[in-house]
């Protein structure tokens, strides 16, 4: 059983190095900023038995998300763990400028050198989380949750896609592209056909759904329609194949081409951009559609979308069942600072800082 599971059940905590798998080297400092390591060095001489405290904030109303793993990180790398007074919140709350998220209360040299590796943690994490709630809150502005596909495994390094993965989880997407981003908590990944298998058939679209089918016959057959430019005539073939059998079709329209419904139907054209997948084709989409009686086939887009895109679709009332989303959710929209104020018991702050008492933070006790 994933950690996952037992935190929802309420029978852990705080997910642990089980699910995240730190690097060791991370206790031998090679991923510190050197002059960390230098400060530990010279504390650890000159200032041992100095007290201080931490804290970790941001500038944003943002929605927080790597706690657990920060925790995990100074239960895992701190000297003597046990001898930190630690709070913090919990992944998933909402959070407001300059509100502290975690403090840490002990002698620098146990963990001070941490401090960069932790701001990057709440950096990325929250980001994401960030990204991904703003875009699952415009998906269901309509009134009902769309569900959002994230789709990110080609948008940055591999490696980070079981942190992306749980980070969009906690942000609201639990519909995602590959097994890794799965991994901290507790799914499968996802999806049907990427336009290299129709390619593989010479650009059948029929043929290589019956292929998908005859290997994955318990899947819900979702077929990508946009490989020859011709979104309507494709979905129409492949629903009139398949039938009820046909769960959904995805439009994925380069930004660079014009379907050709448009160049079929001039007069269709207007004041709006008409490259890439845009609102008018997908209205043209499923009228085409229910005209033949396919009410049932629903329409997921992809390509590009954003959380201002996607507001814009459902306050047009574009008839779009679920969104794909890809490198908008990896952009990095939250820096954190992790600040020495307390010394000793005493203020000790560099000019403009000071403690940020946040009494929603929890002591956390097994360390």
């Amino acid at each position: 059983m994933k950690e996952i599971d037992l935190k929802l059940q309420g029978k852990l905590k705080r997910l642990t190095n089980k699910t995240f798998k730190f690097d060791r080297r991370v206790g031998e400092g090679w991923f510190s900023a050197v002059y960390f390591l230098k400060t530990k060095e010279i504390i650890k001489k000159h200032k041992p038995d100095d007290i201080v405290t931490m804290q970790f904030f941001q500038k944003k109303h943002a929605v927080l998300c790597g706690t657990d793993e920060v925790i995990a990180l100074l239960q895992t790398f701190a000297d003597h763990p046990e001898e930190l007074e630690i709070y913090s919140l919990q992944d998933g709350d909402k959070i407001k400028p300059y509100e502290t998220v975690l403090s840490i209360t002990g002698p620098y040299q146990h963990f001070g050198y941490l401090e960069g590796v932790i701001d990057g943690i709440f950096a990325r994490r929250t980001s994401v989380a960030t990204n991904v709630y703003e875009v699952v809150k415009a998906a269901r502005s309509s009134g009902k949750q769309k569900p959002v596909i994230f789709m990110g495994d080609r948008d940055d390094h591999f490696t980070q896609q079981a942190g992306d993965g749980y980070s969009a989880f906690i942000g609201g997407s639990q519909a995602q592209s590959t097994h890794a981003m799965n991994e901290w908590w507790g799914r499968e990944g996802m999806g049907t056909m990427p336009h290299a298998l129709i390619q593989m058939f010479h650009g059948d679209l029929v043929a290589a759904s019956h292929a998908y089918r005859d290997m994955y016959p318990d899947d819900r057959l979702m077929a990508l329609v946009d490989y020859n430019n011709d979104v309507i005539t494709d979905s129409l073939r492949v629903a009139r194949e398949f039938k009820g059998m046909l769960d959904s079709v995805r439009v994925d329209t380069s930004g660079n081409m014009v379907d050709q419904y448009f160049l079929k139907n001039p007069h269709k054209m207007g004041d709006f951009d008409p490259t890439g997948v845009n609102a008018p084709l997908i209205v043209a989409l499923r009228e085409a559609l229910d005209a033949e009686n396919f009410h049932n086939v629903k329409i997921t887009v992809s390509g590009g979308f954003t959380a201002e895109r996607i507001q814009a679709y459902e306050d047009a009332n574009v008839p779009v069942d679920s969104y794909g989303v890809g490198s908008s959710l990896l952009e990095k929209t939250v820096s954190f600072t992790g600040d020495n104020v307390i010394l000793n018991g005493h203020h000790e702050a560099k000019a403009g800082r000071k403690i940020r008492e946040n009494p929603k933070m929890e002591r956390i006790d097994d360390l």
